[in-house]
This record gives C-alpha cells, structure tokens and sequence, in this order.
C-alpha cells in the first residue's frame, strides 16, 4: 500500500541554451534531466551523495519506471523549481514524485519508480535501513 513519506524537496534549475530547442522552449526530455538532479540533491540533503551510496552500502539507484506528463511548456532563461516527493517503498523500490514549477505553475511532472541495486552486480537490493530511515524525515 503506498504511503506518502516525506513533504517535498526543492531543488532550483536555470533553463539554459543547452536545454532547449530552436524555439527556445525546453525539449521535452531535458525534464528528466531536471528531475535526476532534484533527486540526486535530495538524497545528497538527507546525507546520502551518489559516492557514499557505493562506498558506505554498496548500493546504487537506478530508475526502473517512469511516467512523465508535460502541461506548459518551459523556455529560455525560466528559474524552475523541481520538487521530489517519496510516495512509497517496496522492498528495493521507491516511488516518487517529480514536479517541474515555473511561478507556481506545474509545468511537468513525473512518477518514477527507483530500484536499489547492489553496486558491483546491479542486482536488487533491499533499500538499506539508514536510507529508509532518513528519508522517511
């Protein structure tokens, strides 16, 4: 049964050249850029960064699902803010959600499905106890 864990996490993203098309609108696959990063930093504030995911626990991330609606679109120069929300847990798996803002405004947002993985096999791996713990606030 899902069970919503922890209030939303910002993270700010400045919308660069780079992540846009001709049109300067960002190209519709830069938000799961925006989306690893928030994630990426928010693991890193509960006190997990990617090394010592490896390094203390031997375990990695990856993401295993994801579903990504787009309602508005971004462009050239916008502060985003991108949120991430723990939904649940299953075992190797947490569910999240993603949200790309702009002033308010939801531009993108995501339900994403991240598997923990032993780091040297990338086998599943139970989410170790200390993760869980601290990401559950």
């Amino acid at each position: 049964m899902p069970r919503r864990m922890t209030p939303p996490f910002s993270h700010p993203v400045r919308v660069y050249w780079e992540d846009t098309d001709a049109g300067g609108v960002v190209f519709y696959a830069n938000y799961l850029k925006f989306f690893e990063r928030a994630r990426t930093e928010w693991l890193r504030a509960a006190g997990f960064g990617q090394r010592d995911l490896q390094d203390r626990f031997g375990v990695l991330f990856v993401v295993a699902d994801t579903t990504v609606r787009y309602l508005a679109p971004a462009r050239l120069d916008d502060e985003l803010t991108v949120t991430v929300r723990a939904d649940a847990t299953r075992g190797a798996t947490l569910v999240l959600e993603q949200q790309a803002l702009h002033g308010g405004n939801v531009l993108a947002e995501s339900r994403i499905s991240i598997a923990c993985v032993e780091a040297g096999t990338l086998k599943p791996r139970r989410i170790p106890t200390p993760i869980l713990e601290a990401l559950n606030g």
